[in-house]
């Protein structure tokens, strides 16, 4: 391999980001940031790394597969890199900001790294924008953070976004009274993450007929939010999963009477993703654009020492939302011949636009110009485009 094959060659997962594909993310991020200002959610900037037991502490221990380990030199402790922003901030909010009022409402941007990818994502290095909403177990407030996401998203050229709702503590709720061995309990969740019905009644010899046939039905009810509701209503819950429900469907009451125009659909068995969420939960997709713009839920953030407040977290995974927000405008780079005056530069930089300045004289400034991928150059105080004779 030669020499410059080897500096450009990147491990398994990871790029570099070019222009104008840089900028255009940054103006992103920016523009995302401004619409969650908007609602009341202050900024805040976690580290990259971590202690090992407080990035992976409580609910943390979801991702320590996923979590880039290394030792600490001044502290011989061990250290982790983020896989995910959420409950950095959610630490913040439960330690640093103890003491500020409640709901708190922070939002976040910046880069996380994890050991593997996926198969929808197989990036292991990627943006994540986001926000979390901590001290109110109102169903308003997940409606707020949904809404508040979709229309941010809207704002940004993503239509037909399609919110799916969730409700991963509804299948424990409804085996709660049962004692299920890890076995049962990861063959239970492979067979509901496949939408596998007839592996579901299959388990009836180990869960009770009463309990498969409410799991089936449960699992039937997937789809648009209307019929889903009126599907759910129809079975039979036990006390503490209809409390469970109640707060979805209380959440997807908020939504509407917030935007009715949001698309809605509702899976009440899904968990894959969401293992430390203890309420609804949503992902968010758009319409021919592959992988999910982002996810979120209900969750308790705690710093393991009390049982957490509760909580609503959203995060935005920027690759996928680069996919389906309006593409860039044409960037408007404006040629300066040699001897260009800095006045007149600024003058042209104040109105909007970015200007090359020549450094050399040159006997063709159109050539030189369209060379450096101007779109215009400076003729007698005028911008012109280069397509046109000049």
């Amino acid at each position: 391999m030669s020499n410059f094959a080897d500096k450009a060659l990147l491990p398994t997962g990871m790029v570099d980001v070019l222009p104008p594909d840089a900028e255009f993310e940054a103006h992103v991020v920016e523009r995302l940031l401004a619409s969650f200002k908007a609602y009341g959610y202050d900024q805040v900037k976690p580290p990259l790394i971590e202690f090992e037991e407080s990035l992976l502490g409580t609910s943390g221990g979801a991702v320590a597969n996923q979590t880039f380990r290394l030792m600490d030199p001044a502290s011989q402790r061990m250290m982790g890199l983020r896989t995910d922003m959420t409950l950095q901030v959610a630490r913040i909010g439960t330690t640093r900001m103890k003491k500020a009022a409640r709901p708190l409402r922070l939002s976040y941007a910046g880069q996380v790294l994890r050991v593997k990818g996926s198969q929808l994502r197989p990036e292991r290095q990627f943006g994540q924008v986001g926000v979390e909403l901590i001290g109110s177990d109102n169903p308003a407030s997940d409606a707020e953070v949904i809404v508040m996401a979709v229309e941010a998203l809207n704002a940004l050229g993503s239509a037909e976004i399609s919110v799916d709702l969730g409700l991963p503590s509804l299948v424990t709720a409804v085996c709660s009274y049962l004692s299920i061995d890890d076995e049962t309990n990861t063959r239970l969740q492979t067979t509901l993450d496949r939408k596998d019905l007839s592996g579901i009644n299959a388990l009836a010899d180990t869960l009770g007929p009463s309990i498969t046939a409410t799991l089936s039905a449960l699992l039937s009810a997937v789809g648009p939010v209307d019929s889903a509701l009126k599907a759910v209503k129809e079975i039979d819950l036990s006390d503490a999963a209809a409390q469970q429900w109640q707060a979805l469907v209380d959440t997807v009451g908020h939504i509407r009477q917030a935007n009715s125009a949001i698309s809605l659909t509702v899976d009440p068995v899904e968990n894959r993703g969401f293992e430390y969420h203890s309420g609804p939960t949503f992902t968010l997709f758009a319409r021919g654009v592959r992988g999910e713009l982002g996810s979120g839920g209900r969750y308790r953030a705690g710093n393991g020492d009390t049982p957490g407040e509760p909580s609503t977290g959203l995060t935005l995974f920027m690759d996928t939302v680069l996919r389906s927000v309006t593409p860039p405008e044409e960037l408007r780079r404006l040629y300066l011949l040699h001897g260009t005056t800095p006045t007149v530069a600024k003058k042209f930089r104040d109105e909007g636009w970015s200007t090359l300045q020549g450094l050399n004289e040159t006997e063709d400034p159109k050539t030189e110009a369209m060379r450096l991928s101007c779109s215009h150059i400076l003729v007698d105080g005028d911008a012109r485009i280069l397509k046109e004779d000049v």
